[in-house]
């Protein structure tokens, strides 16, 4: 079956179904879609505009939970779900909470502040990267470290969807200068460190540092002029 991604890499959302899809075995071509700068057709892709969307001979489907459920359920590949429904619906809630609650904070505020803002021309907010870093993460992270207690990863030994959402967050506070504090949250730095390990993420990490890099010279070149 042929699969189209569309999707900015440098995206949590793009950066879990990139990294389900390889888990899966399953090629697709990645078609590149600035969130900021969209060309009229992506309207046709999905209405909202936003990204990731999925392009499959079943048609096309946006949000990347959604493309979750359907790479799951429809295509061959590894099980990332878990082996029981209360597995399976333990990773949909942690998926969830990695989405609503850790996304706001880690994405829109820490990595748009710290990376985006600059490159657009606008402040770094650093008093709302302090306020998640020191009132609205700690009680999420400690809510996800004390799920980890004595397991491998949130299933235990089993890798699933729920380790891939939670770790693309994290992935992107720490593109945003945010590294977790291994000390702190031992569970959730080894949660990541693993999961960077894995060639499903290790094979995206370089292209991604690489466009931090650029996109942080970008801002730096504007700074000055």
């Amino acid at each position: 079956m042929s699969l189209t991604l569309y999707g900015a890499i440098l995206s949590p959302f793009v950066r879990k179904s990139r990294i389900q899809l390889m888990e899966q075995g399953l090629e697709y071509e990645l078609v590149s879609i600035d969130p900021f700068n969209q060309p009229d057709w992506y309207a046709d892709i999905n209405p909202l505009r936003r990204v990731p969307a999925l392009k499959t001979a079943d048609g096309i489907f946006a949000d990347s939970a959604i493309i979750a459920q359907y790479l799951h359920e429809n295509l061959p590949g590894g099980n990332l779900y878990g082996s029981t429904p209360a597995e399976a619906a333990q990773v949909r809630w942690l998926e969830k909470f990695a989405d609503y609650e850790l996304a706001p904070l880690a994405t829109f505020t820490v990595f748009r502040n710290r990376l985006l803002n600059p490159l657009h021309g606008k402040p770094c907010d650093e008093a709302a990267v302090s306020d998640a870093m020191e009132h609205g993460l700690p009680p999420l992270l400690a809510y996800l470290e004390q799920h980890l207690e004595g397991r491998h990863w949130f299933l235990g030994e089993q890798f699933s969807l729920a380790d891939i959402a939670v770790g693309s967050q994290l992935i992107n506070m720490a593109h945003g200068g945010q590294l977790i504090d291994e000390l702190q949250w031992p569970n959730l730095s080894s949660l990541l460190s693993k999961l960077s390990s894995r060639h499903s993420v290790s094979a995206l990490l370089p292209g991604e540092h690489q466009l931090v890099g650029k996109l942080r010279e970008l801002a730096a070149k504007r700074q000055i002029h």
